[in-house]
């Protein structure tokens, strides 16, 4: 990765995880090249920057080095192969989505984002019974009462706790709750309590769908004998509240995590009534949410949907990226991966094609195989990604300009060679 040219620091966001903090900076020192985090410190940033170490990227084809024009024909000659290709991962910035929908729809491709089981079950949840969500700054500016679902997302999101405000005095008093989490989280949990927080943990009655289920009867003001004390408390507490807000990560919810996520919607219905309630969802990091709302602007449909010879289709099951490459469904991936180095193709001896981070190089060096490294958003060139609050478009700047292509000029270019040959 050659650097061409370098932009301030002071106005950086960093793309690498959903919540998209723009609070801090990134440092190219001159004599190693490597970016280093500048006011303050997130062991995800870090770790991902770590990765940028500024060696030249190749694309390869068969393994082999090969030109970007070289790389381009091989790929649209998989893509021209394919009767079903999957487009999977999505780890792209709005230009990169906005070039990759066309494509998919000259291929017949059916579309899934990395991770895209927790992404899916928010959107059944939203489907079947609606929902009301808040947004960070509203949050770190008004929650009185935070409630953690099923334990705290700070692996994900490290800076959770600074996004919602709870370590600064936005509020005379606030109150933070998590219910369920492991250890690790109890001592985040305690790092929390201050003056003007107080932090309570609750253990879990019975799993997470059991506990969800009895807050929510609770909070309706249901008689339930023998209601554990703890959850009629946070119930009477929630009711109390000037602002309360449920924060989940649907990544880390169990299998048919869409009923703890509804679980979480009814609660906030019942709190709306009278008082002020909403939800916080933290995931579709790494591109997940950016192509999610870019294909649904495009095709009103979200991911797990192709244009086929049907017509508009989306099936949530059926599309799921693991299930169709495991059942032998489709017979080409394209993998984009912009941002997340260790967001590498799934295992598959079908025609591959990665336009992928420089650093996946090498998992990508097999006979039928293309690999075109591409640019990074916030990184080597500029973009914009949503927020996990799902609300708030924010805009990337590049550190150090790159001569690696966009996966947006990679998208368009071949859309271009398929077109082309649909002429011929």
């Amino acid at each position: 990765m050659t650097a061409t040219a370098a932009v301030p620091s002071e106005v950086w966001t960093c793309p690498f995880c959903p919540l998209a903090c723009d609070q801090l900076g990134v440092e190219t020192p001159a004599a190693t090249g490597r970016f280093s985090l500048r006011g303050g410190a997130c062991e995800r940033a870090e770790r991902a920057l770590g990765r940028f170490d500024g060696a030249p990227a190749t694309p390869t084809v068969d393994g082999r080095p090969t030109t970007l024009d070289a790389a381009l024909q091989a790929a649209a000659a998989l893509l021209r192969a394919s009767r079903q290709p999957l487009f999977a991962g999505l780890g792209t910035d709005v230009d990169g989505a906005r070039a990759l929908y066309p494509l998919a729809c000259a291929t017949g491709a059916i579309t899934d984002s990395a991770g895209g089981e927790p992404l899916i079950q928010g959107l059944r949840a939203l489907q079947d019974r609606g929902q009301f969500t808040t947004t960070l700054a509203e949050v770190r500016t008004r929650a009185d009462v935070i409630v953690f679902v099923g334990g705290l997302p700070t692996a994900m999101a490290p800076l959770i706790g600074a996004r919602c405000g709870i370590v600064d005095s936005q509020l005379a008093q606030r109150h933070v709750v998590m219910l369920g989490g492991s250890a690790e989280d109890e001592t985040t949990l305690a790092g929390w309590a201050g003056p003007g927080v107080s932090v309570e943990s609750i253990a879990l009655t019975g799993d997470l769908f059991d506990t969800m289920a009895l807050l929510a009867a609770l909070t309706a003001q249901r008689r339930l004998p023998d209601a554990p004390p703890a959850l009629a408390a946070l119930a009477q507490r929630l009711h109390q509240a000037r602002y309360g807000v449920l924060v989940g990560a649907p990544p880390r919810l169990p299998a048919q995590g869409a009923l703890i996520i509804e679980a979480v919607h009814r609660i906030v219905d019942q709190l709306n009534r009278k008082a002020r309630a909403a939800a916080l969802w933290i995931g579709g990091g790494n591109g997940a949410a950016t192509a999610n709302q870019v294909f649904a602007w495009l095709s009103g449909l979200p991911v797990r949907s192709r244009a086929g010879p049907h017509g508009l289709e989306h099936e949530p099951h059926a599309f799921d990226a693991n299930r169709l490459l495991n059942g032998a469904a489709v017979d080409a991936l394209l993998w984009v991966s912009s941002f997340d180095a260790d967001a590498a193709p799934p295992a598959t001896a079908l025609p591959l094609v990665v336009l992928g981070h420089p650093a996946q190089a090498a998992a990508c060096q097999r006979a039928g195989a293309v690999f075109i490294p591409v640019s990074t958003p916030g990184i080597g060139c500029d973009g914009h990604v949503f927020r996990t609050d799902g609300t708030v478009l924010m805009p990337l700047h590049a550190v150090r300009r790159d001569s690696l292509p966009t996966v947006a000029d990679v998208a368009r270019r071949l859309t271009a060679l398929m077109q082309a040959e649909g002429t011929a």
